[in-house]
């Protein structure tokens, strides 16, 4: 993945691009996912006086959205299983609930109780009618009484009168479709095109490189003087052009799969009227024009003379020229093939289908007279069938093959060209070349007309477990669950109830109980880090804009320790640097300069046996789609867990970690693909968790746990998360955006500010007393209000504007502090071993040996296949199609003998069409894996490859099993 912007940073951008537009109806879904409290609550606050002043409408949904955040909207549309439960005045919203029995308590976010109001497993907490008994309230019933209370009286009363069209406001008709004129839309699309060749420059100077590779074996190959002016010898030149057309034209397959990437950002540009398709084709076609006279220039001036072709400098120019022609006509065909598959494995199957049947049926690997009836047609239309007379007549037309061959009235050229039945005529070096020009317009066009007409491939369709769908029809209706799923609903509902309740929720195991519970022991370690710095080389944007450091400095000198039995939350706002201090901490920076002291309980940190003791739950949930969760923790304890383990062992160990993260109920469900089906992202997170601790490792990272959750699922995720830490493990998470029940469950706090400075390092304290009164004795704070959440306020009054205000520097505040000297001298504590102890040391880098990690992906391996027939299906397919292609256009061709020169030139051509047709059936197979992780809004390399790169960097195995 390229280096950019922070996850934040991003959603910004995707806000930013729809703001900067006259659009005054915004629609937006979940921007706040991967933002800061603060952040989200300053956008927001931005929309709501733009809407204001301008007169527009925003409807915006939001996950987690904090209490300073939720009052600042005017109405609220609460939505449950597909039914409005309310739509009115926010002031309202508490009124109705109350109505219906439910009060929100008084530290709790009132959008947090409204998305919990409505569940069966947590309403209950919230009823407040003493004088009746609770019953459960389904959805069904909430959304019809609501149309008897006053708010949507009012609203059916007022959709009951017809619109009066007088006041319709003129800016709701638009009058044009585009917000500039044509040429206005070419120019900024140029521009942009321009802007990504220059920043996308290694992928050409990486094809014009191979070009040059591909030159020098062919000018070597094919050297002249090896070469003479014969029959046979003609045969070999011919091969020579032959080769140079085939090179010329795989180059333009690179068009392909970056088409295909280019394309889910195209359709929602060209959706949002940004522009039309023909403004977006034009630009990518114009100008590859000039690259394309570097990249054959580089293969042509290399070796034409080399190889000893017709030195008449017209001959070489013409030869030039076709050959421009092919690299634009390959690249417009290999992008309609993109703009009509729309996705790598469609892409990938017709790309190199297309590419083999016009080879086949080009003229040179069957010649025209051996073509059978049934296939003819194919010559007909085949690119390369033009291409291949164009550049022959070229060739052996030329004044160096004029000699008569004895017996005859022919010359050398024209007999080579008659023996493959090429035309003999000069006039097909121009129709070959205007064929070329003609594909070239051709594919653009419809390549054009592709990506007006058609729309982006979905193939969005979430599974959903018949006790998921029981659940949902209950809510719904109210009918009630059947008794054992009744209990089990009741007995998470008493659970979710006492979220809040540090002692008896989040945080109600106690640790000595859960560590005696646990098969297998480990070794509680803390973790210290002082003055820790991280810097990369200064971009050279940076230096061009008078930049003169040599280094970027990322993390400035930060100093901490985690400890065990200590849940820490690594907190900041967006491009504080939180995740790249995790990173360094977990030893997974594999660039840039690390410098500072880091220990494991007292020794010197080394990552060789660090990887061994530690998790990292990646933000993204990487998981292989085609196996079970029980079956993801297998293969994660059987390759992590030492050798010591036997399987009975590991396999109780493994049950046990699946009910501290509560997901025994789901062991036979297969992970699936995040967004078409499978998993839902809360348990994809205990999942993540749960395949770190069958490790049993001793220090845990976790990278923004409930991001993309909304309020309940991210109470279900840290509950998951405190089980984990009373085992007597050392956590430590990144988090945005907390609740505040999720930010006081936990124990300590790690703040930084943009920049890579620590503010605060402390205990946040009960109802975040001890955070609240650090931040509060500072000269110019301004005091909490009530009910404000602690997690917006402490990033709210310690942000960049604040210190400017203010004129302070929150960093030096808290190196001042009292606060920074027990720190000082508690990581000084924690950096001297203990007693007795020793350092960590294995005797292996590996937890198994090199036949059990071959085993375990051999194992994972054959479920996958066999769970993923469509992917089997595909190889079947297209190995079919192509041995029926081979078998028809090759017929009867061994048992021929009547052709003197083009048989044994067949035979060898047959051996190479063999050999390409291997290598694109390869291409193919891992187009399909690249595709598997095409899902949702994130395009990410292949899920396999990823899982694999994962383990590797836990030091599972060694990646040539996985290979293998």
């Amino acid at each position: 993945m390229l280096r950019g912007i922070s996850g934040g940073q991003r959603k910004r951008v995707t806000t930013g691009e729809m703001l900067v537009g006259p659009a005054k109806a915004l629609f937006m879904d979940e921007i706040s996912t991967g933002l800061d409290s603060s952040t989200t609550y300053q956008i927001v606050n931005s929309l709501r006086q733009t809407i204001h002043i301008l007169g527009g409408t925003a409807v915006i949904s939001l996950l987690q959205p904090a209490p300073e955040t939720y009052n600042l909207f005017d109405d609220i549309i609460l939505l449950s299983d597909g039914q409005v439960v309310y739509q009115g005045p926010r002031e309202n919203v508490l009124e109705f609930f109350e109505f219906m029995g439910f009060r929100c308590p008084g530290r709790k976010g009132v959008a947090d109780f409204l998305q919990e109001v409505t569940s069966k497993k947590d309403q209950e907490q919230y009823w407040y009618r003493g004088d009746r008994p609770y019953r459960f309230v389904p959805v069904k019933q909430f959304a019809d009484a609501f149309r008897s209370f006053h708010v949507g009286k009012s609203i059916e009363n007022e959709l009951k009168v017809p619109f009066d069209r007088t006041r319709s406001h003129p800016a709701a008709l638009a009058t044009s479709k585009f917000g500039v004129s044509r040429m206005e839309l070419l120019k900024a699309t140029i521009d942009r095109e321009l802007l990504l060749m220059k920043r996308n420059a290694f992928m050409y100077i990486f094809k014009a490189v191979n070009l040059t590779l591909m030159a020098f074996i062919v000018m070597t190959t094919f050297f002249r003087t090896n070469m003479r002016r014969n029959v046979e010898y003609g045969t070999i030149y011919l091969g020579a052009l032959f080769f140079a057309l085939d090179t010329i034209m795989f180059n333009g397959f690179a068009e392909l799969a970056m088409t295909v990437m280019k394309l889910p950002v195209f359709f929602k540009q060209r959706d949002l009227l940004f522009f039309p398709a023909w403004a977006y084709t034009i630009p990518s076609w114009i100008l590859q024009i000039p690259i394309t006279f570097v990249e054959v220039g580089v293969y042509v001036f290399t070796t034409y003379y080399v190889i000893g072709f017709d030195p008449s400098a017209s001959r070489f120019f013409k030869q030039y020229l076709l050959l421009l022609a092919i690299n634009q006509m390959s690249s417009s065909l290999f992008r309609f093939i993109a703009g009509i598959g729309r996705d790598m494995v469609v892409s990938h199957t017709f790309g190199p289908l297309s590419l083999l049947a016009f080879a086949a049926l080009g003229g040179f690997i069957l010649a025209r007279p051996d073509i059978k009836k049934w296939w003819i047609w194919g010559y007909w239309i085949s690119p390369l069938s033009y291409a291949q007379n164009a550049i022959s007549t070229n060739e052996f037309l030329g004044p160096s093959w004029n000699q008569i061959v004895s017996g005859t009235n022919e010359t050398i050229g024209v007999t080579v060209l008659k023996n493959r039945g090429i035309f003999t005529e000069a006039k097909w070096y121009w129709i070959g070349l205007g064929a070329m020009v003609g594909y070239t317009l051709l594919f653009n066009l419809l390549y054009t007309l592709a990506l007006s007409v058609l729309s982006p491939l979905t193939d969005a369709h979430p599974s959903m477990s018949e006790e998921e769908l029981k659940e949902k029809h209950a809510n719904l209706t109210g009918k009630a669950l059947d008794g054992h799923k009744e209990k089990n609903s009741r007995k998470q509902e008493l659970e979710l109830s006492h979220i809040s309740d540090r002692n008896s929720g989040i945080s109600g195991v106690d640790s000595s109980d859960s560590r005696k519970r646990l098969v297998l022991p480990f070794t509680p370690l803390s973790l210290t880090f002082n003055d820790t710095k991280y810097s990369v080389d200064m971009p050279e944007a940076m230096k061009a804009q008078g930049v003169t450091e040599d280094r970027l400095l990322l993390l400035k000198g930060v100093s901490g320790s985690f400890r065990p039995g200590v849940l820490t939350a690594l907190m900041g706002v967006s491009g504080a640097g939180k995740t790249t201090l995790m990173d360094v901490l977990a030893g997974r920076k594999t660039g840039g300069y690390i410098e500072g002291e880091i220990t494991v309980s007292g020794y010197p940190k080394k990552q060789e046996t660090f990887a061994r003791i530690s998790g990292y739950c990646e933000q993204n949930d990487i998981h292989s789609p085609h196996v079970t969760i029980y079956e993801s923790l297998v293969f994660s304890a059987w390759l992590r867990l030492p050798a010591e383990v036997d399987s009975e062992r590991r396999k109780m160990f493994i049950e046990e970690i699946m009910d501290l993260v509560e997901l025994t109920s789901l062991r036979g469900a297969l992970v699936g693909l995040p967004g078409v089906n499978g998993l839902s992202t809360e348990q994809r997170k205990r999942l993540t968790i749960a395949v770190e601790l069958v490790a049993n490792p001793s220090i845990i990272f976790m990278d923004e746990p409930t991001s993309g959750l909304d309020a309940r699922a991210a109470a279900i995720v840290m509950r998951t998360v405190r089980n984990t830490v009373n085992t007597g493990r050392t956590v430590v998470c990144t988090i945005h955006q907390p609740s505040i029940d999720i930010f006081e469950a936990f124990d300590e706090l790690f703040l930084m500010k943009r920049g890579g400075e620590e503010i605060y390092v402390g205990p946040v304290g009960q109802n975040s007393a001890n955070l609240i009164e650090y931040f509060e004795e500072i000269e110019g704070i301004s005091k909490i209000k009530d009910g404000y959440n602690p997690a917006t306020w402490m990033l709210e009054v310690s942000s960049s504007a604040q210190e400017e205000m203010l004129g302070i520097d929150f960093a030096e505040v808290y190196r001042q502090s009292e606060l920074y000297q027990r720190n000082k001298e508690l990581i000084k504590e924690l950096s001297m071993p203990p007693p007795g102890s020793r350092d960590l040391n294995f005797p292996t880098q590996y937890s198994r040996s090199f036949v059990t990690q071959c085993l375990a992906c051999l194992w994972k391996q054959k479920l996958s296949y066999w769970r993923n027939p469509s992917y089997t299906a595909v190889r079947l397919l297209f190995t079919i199609v192509i041995a029926l292609m081979f078998g028809t256009m090759f017929w009867d061709l061994g048992i021929e003998d009547h052709r003197i020169y083009s048989m044994p030139w067949d035979q060898c051509m047959l051996q190479y069409y063999t050999s390409e047709c291997k290598i694109l059936v390869l291409f193919n197979q891992l187009s399909w894996w690249s595709e598997q992780s095409f899902t949702g809004k994130e395009q990410l390399a292949c899920i396999q490859l990823f899982h694999m790169h994962l383990d590797r960097l836990l030091s599972n195995f060694r990646t040539y099993w996985f290979r293998l």
